[in-house]
């Protein structure tokens, strides 16, 4: 269970009310921004402080692990640079009464601001190029400690299992919509005969021909080293939904996995270095890596991967991974 403080003088009213976080993926110019790549870390349970206005004015608790999702159109003028899609996070956010005035108390928190990627300046003014990051435990208990009794509910139910509003459309809903609709564009493309549309539709559930060019390259499972077709999935390194036509039927975008181990690939859990080097995310769970025939307690290598597979398992790593690209603290 982390702790984060997320700036949101533009978004505030839309987030809180949407019941989410929502960033770009990367800044002007596709640059990475270290408060976009904290969205890839947030976790079900993890605690968000919700500042506005140069106050902390909610707090959240998180839903959902983060996912893709096109920028919210009641966002309107804001943020015109974004791109279309970015990062969400499902949080249920309560408001407060008690909106506590950071400045008015860092002879209480200066001291405890992280080092680095900090969401204040030690005057306790905010950082404006902030978005979400990552706030220290310490930090977190003298934030509690100054908003008073509002803050007890959300502490008392850190380290529990988060609530889930049963009317809220889950993030694989939204993938699935998503993937439903860019389905929709495949069949009304006048430039693709029939076998074409059919062959491209099939290979967003790893079937038909990509499959087929999967299987010329990829022979087991990299991990279980299962080779049983009847056991194997053939997974998108490029998500399908990323995808050009032509790369999604490219054998070299896709990987044959177990269940298990492609459940953990596509959800961003699991990742591969062009090396062959095995990458687990921070926020996975390591007993149920365990369970699911991960060795968690030793480094794994799978084998190298081919120049083009390379670039595929790059793009997965910057955009499936649950991993922010980014500096570790120090």
């Amino acid at each position: 269970m982390r702790y984060w403080w997320v700036n949101q003088n533009q978004t505030y009213r839309h987030e809180i009310r949407g019941g989410y976080l929502w960033s770009p993926k990367r800044k002007k110019g596709n640059q990475r921004n270290p408060f976009y790549e904290s969205m890839r870390e947030v976790a079900p349970g993890d605690i968000v402080f919700s500042f506005c206005d140069t106050r902390i004015a909610a707090i959240g608790i998180a839903q959902t692990y983060c996912y893709e999702s096109p920028k919210p159109l009641e966002f309107g003028s804001a943020g015109l640079n974004w791109h279309a899609i970015g990062w969400k996070v499902d949080v249920r956010f309560q408001e407060l009464e008690n909106r506590m005035r950071p400045k008015d108390h860092m002879d209480s928190l200066a001291h405890y601001l992280p080092e680095r990627y900090s969401p204040l300046m030690p005057n306790g003014n905010g950082l404006q190029s902030v978005y979400l990051t990552e706030v220290p435990t310490t930090f977190a208990e003298v934030i509690f400690r100054l908003i008073g009794p509002e803050a007890s509910v959300a502490r008392d139910v850190t380290g529990s299992s988060p609530v889930i509003d049963p009317h809220r459309p889950d993030a694989e809903v939204t993938l699935i919509q998503w993937e439903k609709h860019v389905e929709q564009q495949i069949q009304q493309e006048p430039q693709l005969d029939v076998t074409e549309k059919q062959s491209l539709i099939l290979a967003r559930r790893g079937q038909g021909v990509f499959r087929a060019n999967v299987r010329e390259i990829e022979h087991s499972c990299r991990i279980t080293k299962v080779e049983r077709p009847e056991h194997l999935i053939a997974s998108h390194c490029k998500p399908w939904r990323d995808s050009t036509n032509e790369e999604r039927l490219d054998g070299e975008n896709g990987l044959l996995l177990t269940p298990t181990i492609d459940h953990l690939f596509d959800k961003g859990f699991i990742a591969f270095e062009g090396n062959g080097k095995l990458l687990i995310s921070p926020v996975a769970h390591p007993a149920s890596l365990g369970r699911m025939g991960i060795p968690v307690n030793e480094e794994i290598h799978v084998g190298a991967f081919t120049q083009r597979q390379r670039v595929f398992l790059e793009y997965h790593r910057d955009n499936v991974f649950r991993s922010a690209h980014r500096s570790p603290r120090r």
